[in-house]
């Protein structure tokens, strides 16, 4: 379990050296699977990456924190489109249109405002800090202190407390829900990680891999040439 000294720590450290990037989150959507290593190059141009997945999951708070953090580490981010999509594995009430999550109502909450977050900040510099201080905050068991981390790295709350008490944080839910039904293959379990439009299934840790082999730029981040 990490502490909460230690979590808060590596998270300020983390997002001072995101704050040097102005990389923008890209939309785009899923598209057909064909082999988990085959992923279609796109000539001259940076990789997508979305990352389908819901915040009171063990390995969803792994692999945001410990995994992906290593974009940022070795220039990968240089290359990428990252896109992040909570909710993965909610699901919407037809008849009260209310929506349900897999771990209960704490993971709606978090979802929420991970969704208000990728809507307030959309670069990837900003949104990704918090996400990743909530995601800490969750190993710890202190996801309602959710405050902390917008006080920690310096954001306004206002606006997110708006979004949150609004409830348009959910509402944001229903469009990543809806787009989560439209994955082709549907994802099977979560973190579920596409690189050009390619889920890379259980072998998402390894997502560098299937980044690089996609990427046809001239400037090869340092990520890609590690052994």
């Amino acid at each position: 379990m990490v502490s909460p000294k230690l979590g808060i720590t590596i998270v300020i450290a983390l997002v001072l050296f995101f704050f040097i990037y102005e990389a923008e989150g890209a939309s785009y959507s899923s598209g057909s699977h064909i082999d988990g290593a085959e992923i279609t190059p796109l000539a001259n141009q940076k990789v997508n990456l979305s990352v389908y997945y819901e915040s009171l999951c063990q390995s969803c708070e792994t692999f945001i924190i410990k995994n992906l953090g290593d974009i940022f580490n070795n220039d990968l981010i240089d290359i990428l489109n990252l896109q992040l999509v909570p909710w993965a594995n909610a699901h919407i009430n037809n008849t009260n249109n209310s929506i349900s999550c897999q771990n209960g109502p704490d993971e709606c909450e978090l979802n929420s405002l991970a969704a208000c977050a990728l809507n307030i900040w959309p670069k990837v510099d900003k949104h990704y800090g918090l996400i990743v201080c909530f995601e800490f905050l969750a190993i710890d068991g202190r996801n309602k202190n959710w405050l902390d981390c917008l006080d920690q790295l310096g954001l306004p709350k206002e606006p997110i407390l708006n979004c949150f008490n609004s409830g348009n944080g959910t509402e944001l839910g229903k469009k990543y829900i809806n787009e989560t039904s439209q994955l082709q293959p549907p994802h099977s379990f979560v973190p579920w990680v596409v690189v050009n439009n390619q889920p890379i299934g259980k072998d998402y840790a390894n997502f560098t891999y299937y980044v690089c082999k996609a990427y046809r730029g001239v400037a090869v981040p340092a990520g890609c040439n590690l052994k």
